[in-house]
């Protein structure tokens, strides 16, 4: 939850792309982020992996004026529509970009290498055919925001109900990675994102860190199975919650074009 997914870069800076809002080298430079390269495999017209630049410029081509954010887990199909293949890759990676106006979706594939101490990630993106039809239980941002305010709560009152402890290494190690991601500029989201879109995305990331908290911070109190079956139960609608809204907020601009508002 702490870190972006790779989907929410591509699709993001791919949508400032579409909209002619940043150049295809500086949407390239923000998707790859510190990963090593990023290829796309399986375009139609071309016979093995592509870069970036010439992908996002042939599904331009092909059609696809958006990009949307899936973030599927087990037992929660979030933001696909199928067909069972696409989706099968999907859960596994555990998140996927659905194209708008192409029925297109892609998959990344993450690898590593290097030697040990300089071991970088190679992603490729599979192309593959998705199903035209809407996103699976995608709240819009003003839902989204509003079940985060209560989730918020909820996982706060969790942690405190069952004793895990708010301190430590691992707990402060969280909570200052999220605040230097605050800090580190509000283009997560690329231009053209509206400003609830920026919220609602901090809100989910740091409902995100308390879930880290509760998960990684020791046993805190739940030292019995039982009660750490307790705090898995009660946190993992928190964490649907969480991801529901990260999905909102990447989505918000294709949402908000095909209502007219942009």
């Amino acid at each position: 939850m702490l870190s972006e997914p790779r989907s929410g870069r591509l699709a993001a800076w791919g949508n400032a792309l579409l909209a002619g809002l940043v150049s295809p080298d500086d949407a390239v430079l923000a998707i790859v982020g510190e990963d090593a390269v990023h290829r796309v495999e399986g375009l139609p017209g071309e016979s093995g992996p592509v870069g970036l630049t010439l992908a996002l410029g042939r599904l331009r081509a092909l059609g696809v004026s958006g990009l949307r954010v899936a973030l599927p887990a087990p037992g929660h199909p979030l933001g696909l529509s199928g067909p069972p293949e696409f989706n099968a890759r999907a859960m596994d990676a555990q998140e996927a970009v659905i194209c708008h106006g192409a029925g297109f979706g892609l998959v990344p594939e993450v690898s590593e290498a290097g030697p040990v101490g300089d071991v970088h990630a190679e992603v490729v993106w599979r192309c593959l055919a998705v199903r035209e039809a809407p996103p699976a239980d995608v709240p819009s941002l003003g839902e989204a925001e509003r079940e985060l305010a209560e989730a918020l709560r909820d996982a706060t009152e969790v942690l405190s109900r069952l004793d895990v402890a708010a301190s430590g290494p691992v707990a402060e190690a969280a909570v200052d990675a999220y605040r230097a991601r605050a800090e580190r500029g509000r283009e997560v989201l690329a231009p053209g994102y509206p400003g609830r879109a920026v919220r609602v995305l901090e809100l989910a990331q740091r409902v995100g860190v308390l879930i880290d908290v509760a998960y990684e911070n020791g046993h805190g109190g739940a030292v019995s199975a039982s009660e750490m079956a307790a705090r898995g139960e009660a946190l993992r609608p928190v964490e649907r919650t969480a991801r529901r809204a990260q999905v909102a907020a990447y989505n918000s601009v294709v949402e908000e074009r095909e209502r007219g508002v942009r």
